[in-house]
């Protein structure tokens, strides 16, 4: 017996593979699907202002559920504001399902209103796409779709024209279940022979740990305790390092921070963990190891001595019997010296003069809320100097998360991956780090969050300007130009939007307006007005960039603080046994 229309049938598959939410902007083209969701239980529309968000949304909920996640445009303009969103969801390899709906199946080719080619436009934001031309194409195309954006994982986008979904379902949907858990890749046994023969031989080793240690950190330690060696990290790494590590050296790259980049280039052997670190010139270019999931990955960012393929924790599982115990401390005990020597030299950066500084440090306000959120808070990051801040002052716990467009490094990320992420656990504290610029590009977002009264706390660093366009301006010796975002008072915007805010300017109340705001039930947004000059360089620059600096700052430069680190490192410190 049929089912209803396609669009019934679509949902009913979606259903099936334990989707609860679709978001997008309705449209005449998605009006079928629309009807579907609102006559179906237990799924429902989430209305949000921009498409871009609901792909945004998506792959936040998608990222921290390890599940699957949809948003939908309609036709033409609908649809391709899901792109960038959907270029996140896919760079970070997340499993989303982008619904694109098409023009009539009659009008495709003839350059009709809104036209597209939603079949081509979507091909490099995801790793399958395809059109459906005739309802007896469903079921199974959408499954398909499904399990390639589960598989991936990454971005699936099923384009359809609205006339073939609102026609009848030839047939019932029936049953089939999706993948709820991948197989671990395990190492070939000859790698993990040649991986520790490369450990022992070498006399020194720092390690260099991503994201791909999620599941590792009780062997990513021992590891680091057999070999004597310090460990590094990546941005997307901090969140599964960093905590419970007294190996650890800070972060290397742009944002970096300690004594990562001179442990990975004075090391007699590199070893890099489940990392696709894109900045080549962080590394030593020579004397590498690579162990990734994904065989990929192996070798696109330096030349490698020895090429792993397997999970991380798997290989190191195997590995670790095999390594011999390096007894010599040398280089650990004097990385970790180094390591937290170069943050003592820069906390001063957020400390001095905090209660009197106007406008206020950055640095600070990042500090004070890493203190008041909760033990289980998820953060969500916006590109920019927000992302530096977070990298310096957040402190993980293993229970914390925080995301960001790490990867893709697109503006505006932080208010609708807050969205998703509050959707997805509705009890659970969720913080957006919004840059002023960022905020004010999907500033209509805030709507979304007061229509459905999420309780997403949102803090605007509101320096009124682009600060890292700023920055690579200042680095590339130009003057600024046109970085400008002017005196905007965000929280009058956020009130009258219906969402309880406050805007800061004094340093003696940071602490008490965030505790407020996190603590009210419903959504809440903090407008602090932070120092634009509060910029961060990187732990190593090259000569050029230092020119730069000194051919257009009339400016002040922090090198920046680093919260609770320092305490850490000094931690680590104490710790070194002594002869």
């Amino acid at each position: 017996m049929p089912v209803g229309n396609v669009a019934d049938q679509m949902v009913e598959v979606l259903q099936q593979a334990g989707v609860e939410r679709v978001y997008g902007v309705v449209g005449d083209s998605l009006n079928p699907v629309v009807d579907a969701i609102r006559r179906a239980e237990g799924i429902s529309w989430v209305h949000v202002r921009n498409e871009e968000a609901g792909a945004f949304a998506a792959a936040a909920e998608a990222e921290l559920t390890g599940r699957l996640a949809v948003c939908a445009g309609s036709c033409g303009p609908g649809n391709t504001h899901l792109i960038q969103g959907l270029y996140d969801a896919q760079r970070s390899g997340v499993p989303v399902l982008a619904l694109a709906s098409h023009i009539p199946s009659a009008q495709i080719g003839t350059g009709f209103f809104q036209e597209t080619h939603p079949e081509r436009v979507f091909t490099d934001c995801s790793s399958w796409c395809e059109m459906l031309t005739n309802p007896a194409q469903l079921p199974r195309l959408l499954r398909v779709g499904i399990q390639h954006a589960l598989g991936s994982p990454g971005v699936s986008v099923l384009a359809f024209p609205g006339d073939i979904a609102a026609l009848t379902a030839p047939a019932p949907t029936g049953r089939s279940t999706f993948l709820t858990e991948q197989a671990v890749a395990a190492p070939p046994w000859s790698q993990v022979q040649a991986l520790a023969e490369a450990l022992n031989s070498a006399r020194t080793v720092t390690v260099f740990a991503g994201a791909g240690v999620r599941d590792a950190h009780e062997e990513l330690l021992q590891l680091a305790g057999t070999l004597q060696a310090p460990i590094g990290h990546s941005l997307r790494g901090k969140e599964w390092v960093q905590y419970d590590n007294p190996y650890d050296v800070g972060m290397s790259g742009l944002l970096g921070y300690g004594a990562c980049h001179e442990a990975l280039h004075e090391a007699e052997l590199v070893l890099l963990l489940g990392t696709d670190f894109p900045y080549d010139s962080f590394l030593p270019q020579a004397r590498t190891v690579q162990v990734d999931h994904d065989a990929t990955r192996l070798g696109r960012r330096t030349p490698l001595e020895l090429a792993v393929h397997g999970d991380v924790a798997a290989t190191l599982r195997a590995v670790l019997p095999l390594l011999e115990q390096k007894t010599d401390r040398r280089f650990l005990d004097g990385m970790l010296d180094r390591h937290c020597k170069a943050l003592e030299t820069v906390v001063g950066a957020y400390t001095k003069g905090i209660e009197k500084h106007r406008p206020i440090h950055p640095e600070y306000v990042a500090a004070v809320l890493d203190e008041v959120a909760a033990d289980d808070a998820v953060f969500t990051v916006d590109t920019g100097m927000c992302n530096v801040w977070a990298a310096r002052y957040l402190t993980p716990n293993g229970r914390r998360r925080v995301i960001g467009s790490f990867l893709h490094g697109s503006m505006a990320n932080a208010l609708p991956h807050a969205i998703g992420a509050q959707l997805a656990f509705p009890g659970r504290q969720v913080i957006s780090m919004s840059g002023d610029g960022g905020i004010g590009m999907l500033l209509g977002e805030l709507l979304t969050v007061a229509k459905y009264r999420l309780p997403v706390k949102t803090v605007v660093f509101n320096n009124g300007a682009l600060g890292m366009i700023k920055l690579e301006m200042l680095v590339s010796g130009y003057p600024e130009a046109e970085i400008d975002n002017g005196d905007v008072d965000y929280a009058a915007i956020a009130r009258a939007c219906g969402i309880p805010a406050k805007r800061v300017t004094d340093p003696a109340k940071i602490r008490e307006v965030l505790t407020d705001a996190l603590d009210r039930p419903g959504p809440a947004l903090v407008d602090v007005v932070t120092d634009p000059n509060a910029l961060s360089i990187p732990p190593h620059i090259t000569a050029a960039q230092l020119k730069g600096f000194a051919l257009a700052a009339g400016r002040t430069v922090l090198t920046g603080g680093v919260g609770k680190m320092i305490d850490l490192a000094r931690s680590n410190l104490r710790n070194i046994p002594r002869p």
